[in-house]
């Protein structure tokens, strides 16, 4: 794995809370399947981030972000799960 810094975009989904798009380029969607940008929705710029494998992502590892955003020009963060004992088995 390289130790250069790599470019990323962070789109969230109108749709989903808490789900997110990384792009490899800014408005870089023609990388992303069709069926996944229209459960995605019209897709709102969050952040430019600069990744290296030092670099902390709160819900992601960060090898595997920039992994998939060299291979595939897009990672997608999927809300996390709900623990049913929390929440009183309301699952989403």
């Amino acid at each position: 794995m390289s130790d250069v810094m790599l470019p990323c975009w962070v789109y969230r989904s109108p749709r989903k809370q808490e789900m997110y798009l990384y792009l490899a380029e800014e408005d870089g969607f023609n990388k992303v399947p069709d069926a996944l940008l229209e459960k995605f929705g019209q897709p709102i710029l969050v952040i430019e981030l600069e990744l290296s494998p030092e670099r902390k992502l709160a819900r992601e590892d960060v090898n595997t972000v920039m992994a998939n955003l060299r291979s595939q020009g897009f990672h997608l963060q999927l809300p996390p799960k709900l623990q049913p004992e929390l929440y009183h088995g309301n699952q989403d």
